[in-house]
């Protein structure tokens, strides 16, 4: 299948299309309903400021047309309210950090001080990409953990094979 069935939902404009997309998914089961949430998320991902009231539309048109995405996969059981959050979480992430201030590289900071579990850094995102995976881990923090998405400044970074190279120089 090459065809991308977020797109064919995205551009259903009628009922009729929607039930015709509606019924393609249903006939292709677990693996169809995969590749259109698949697609889903990744127009999640790429979505910005302009694209968030239909993100927010799409969202509520998928659920009510699988309103059970269980009957695919009981993973599925939330994704429609996962998606919500996701929306939610970036659209707040793309009001708070005005779109003059979003070049550079980003990075996603997860941490619970409490506990002496790792703390999780992704760097070298883009701000789109940092604005995503922290809607993504929001939608699933537990008790004390926190997230933060930051933009980097300033860094400074070496590798070991430096060393390395570096103290055999001096020798």
């Amino acid at each position: 299948m090459n065809t991308n069935l977020f797109d064919l939902f995205e551009a259903a404009a009628t009922e009729t299309e929607l039930n015709t997309f509606q019924d393609t998914i249903r006939k292709g089961g677990f693996t169809s309903f995969r590749l259109f949430i698949d697609g889903f998320r990744e127009r999640l991902k790429r979505c910005e400021d302009n694209d968030m009231a239909n993100m927010r539309r799409l969202v509520t048109l998928a659920k009510k047309l699988f309103p059970q995405p269980q009957l695919f996969s009981p993973a599925w059981a939330q994704i429609w309210d996962e998606y919500e959050l996701i929306v939610t979480y970036k659209q707040t992430v793309l009001e708070t950090v005005p779109a003059d201030q979003r070049d550079g590289e980003w990075q996603i900071i997860l941490d619970n001080p409490y506990t002496n579990s790792d703390l999780i850094c992704y760097p070298g995102l883009s701000f789109l990409e940092g604005a995503y995976m922290f809607a993504y881990f929001r939608t699933d923090l537990k008790n004390n953990e926190y997230i933060r998405l930051q933009k980097i400044q300033h860094v400074i970074m070496a590798f070991g094979s430096e060393r390395a190279e570096s103290a055999g120089k001096e020798q």
